[in-house]
């Protein structure tokens, strides 16, 4: 072990996934996050290469967020025979289990299907990990409150903040001493919107050495229209031709909060009273998480959010088993549909856009951030057909780009995040795409007068 703390960019670096951040200290190492790459083939290919670390040596791993790009490699430590504790808030181990159960099953189910179909280049294709691998890394989540310090390794202490983006989340601070003091480290993980209509905003960060802070939309603002107001003109143009509206939306906290949108508009009467069809067992799993969270008022909820007919279940058609789901592949009638996955990168959302896309009559929105490479980025990029489980499928259905529902901060509200406190010494800019990571540090630099640096994978730098 080193005297002096560092940190080593293992994902998470030109790219919105895979984000693992390796803090070793003198006595201790501790992964900050542990995700999945996703998107491109050529980033998914970096989940089945080693992990750019010795996992035996990691005493630690912390999560900021359940989100997959920052929990999804959880089980392949497990697989590996790792055995540590993984620190977390309460929602974000509850949130965490339903997702890396998820995602094992999607995992399994699509190399079952690749097997029996054919379209996959492997022989025979197989999951990443497996159900079993899921069930041991659930088993390693410690829940921990927030704004409390936590000793998490030897000579390391942890405290977690509310970060404002899904149920559960945080910004997370290390702080280690060494022979010269103290020296801290935070990640912001993913920062949340204050605007968000179910959650209280992002906490205030405290001050520190070193950051990385999240660019995400480091290059852009969120568009100021009513994302709501035009999602129900979208719904009522689209049900006048007689069609329905596709949803991709991510499981957690984006389906919670177009639930609680269509149903104020289906209430108050700016849209037919249609069925709104909830269409992803893991999202149902986490509604169930939201509606406890809302009626035993956890922290992170909003105190003005009137849960007296948010989410009830006589509003929804909650869609359970494949066979349910098939009825809603290619509606007769108008509906709205909302399933996972937000990037249709996998799950139940591709077989409906298999069915759906080539029928003029139907609707998909685009409700948040869309990876390079995945199914949804191609939408928003205009794509004339869309390659769904080896076959390609015409786009005739209207598409509709509405990303202000989305649960990230903007470069305004990251920007305002960060200044509010004392310059750290460096600030790391991560999670986020090549040209918004290097906007967002050369804003940093610029205005703030900030050492802002975006790091390159696999760089290991001394802090």
């Amino acid at each position: 072990m080193t005297n002096t703390p560092s940190l080593t960019f293992l994902g998470g670096v030109g790219t919105v996934t895979g984000s693992k951040f390796l803090f070793q200290a003198p006595a201790a190492k501790v992964l900050l996050d542990c995700g999945l790459f996703q998107g491109l083939s050529s980033l998914r290919r970096r989940n089945w290469d080693a992990p750019g670390f010795e996992w035996r040596d990691i005493d630690a791993v912390v999560l900021t967020h359940a989100h997959l790009d920052h929990s999804g490699y959880l089980p392949l430590l497990a697989r590996h025979g790792w055995s540590g504790p993984v620190y977390c808030t309460e929602g974000t181990a509850r949130i965490a289990e339903i997702i890396l159960t998820d995602s094992a099953h999607l995992q399994e189910e699509e190399a079952r299907h690749a097997n029996e179909h054919g379209w996959s280049k492997h022989k025979p294709a197989l999951p990443l990990y497996d159900a079993h691998d899921a069930q041991r890394a659930c088993g390693l989540l410690t829940a921990i409150p927030y704004d409390q310090q936590t000793r998490v390794a030897d000579g390391v202490d942890l405290t977690l903040g509310n970060a404002g983006h899904i149920l559960g989340s945080s910004w997370a601070r290390l702080e280690v001493a060494d022979g010269d003091g103290a020296r801290s480290v935070m990640s912001s993980g993913d920062l949340g919107r204050p605007v968000h209509p179910l959650l209280v905003p992002p906490e205030p960060r405290p001050a520190v050495d070193t950051m990385l802070i999240e660019s995400t939309y480091g290059n852009r603002q969120h568009d100021p229209s009513d994302s709501t107001e035009r999602l129900g003109e979208l719904i009522r143009r689209t049900a006048q031709r007689g069609g329905s509206v596709l949803i991709p939306a991510f499981a957690v906290d984006r389906t919670e909060v177009l639930l609680h949108d269509l149903i104020q508009l289906k209430l108050t009467g700016q849209i037919p009273d249609l069925p709104i069809v909830v269409d992803s067992p893991m999202a149902l799993a986490c509604l169930a998480v939201y509606r406890d969270a809302m009626k035993n008022h956890w922290p992170e909820i909003r105190a003005d959010v009137d849960d007296s007919v948010l989410f009830e279940p006589e509003h929804l058609v909650e869609v359970h088993t494949a066979e349910e789901s098939a009825r809603w592949n290619d509606p007769r009638n108008p509906a709205v549909i909302v399933s996972a996955s937000g990037m249709a990168s996998g799950g139940r959302v591709l077989h409906h856009l298999r069915y759906m896309l080539p029928n003029r009559r139907h609707a998909v929105a685009i409700v948040g951030f869309a990876a390079e490479g995945t199914r949804a980025r191609q939408l928003v990029d205009g794509a004339a057909e869309l390659k769904i489980h080896g076959r390609y499928v015409p786009v005739n259905a209207e598409v509709v780009v509405l990303d202000s529902f989305s649960a990230h901060a903007d470069a305004d509200e990251l920007y305002a995040w960060a200044t509010a406190a004392p310059a750290p010494d460096t600030c790391f800019v991560v999670h986020g795409e090549q040209d918004a990571s290097a906007a967002f540090a050369a804003r940093l630099h610029d205005d703030a007068g900030w050492t802002a640096i975006v790091p390159r994978p696999g760089e290991r730098v001394l802090i």
